[in-house]
């Protein structure tokens, strides 16, 4: 696979993680940290693989929503427990709860990169 660079999908990118960032330290209200934070995971993971691939849209969309349904199943059995990982950024990587509403969460990050895409706004 050929790796290009893709400005128009990095400033996405970076402005999303400015503001998971920001949801991180400043400790927005639980719907904002709980919730929008999740949403805008996969907007995020989305416009890091588009900038640095050629994946098509959808199957980039498909690949991140997968990835992320599979960290929200990885919470639901523990597994930062089951293998005693320590580290601090592995387990907020991986989370330590498992919540029904994060897939929704992902679901609605997914619909916003279709209608960005879809409006062209990308």
């Amino acid at each position: 696979m050929k790796v290009s660079f893709k400005k128009r999908y990095f400033i996405p990118f970076l402005l999303v993680l400015v503001c998971e960032i920001a949801i991180a330290i400043f400790h927005f209200h639980r719907f904002v940290r709980g919730f929008l934070g999740d949403v805008l995971v996969i907007p995020l993971l989305y416009f890091f693989l588009r900038t640095f691939s050629n994946l098509r849209r959808n199957k980039t969309l498909v690949l991140v929503l997968i990835f992320g349904c599979i960290v929200e199943i990885l919470q639901l059995i523990d597994l930062a427990v089951l293998f005693n990982i320590q580290s601090n950024v592995l387990t907020i990587i991986l989370g330590n709860t498992f919540d029904w509403t994060d897939l929704i969460a992902y679901v609605l990050g997914g619909i916003i990169i279709l209608l960005l895409e879809k409006l062209k706004l990308l």
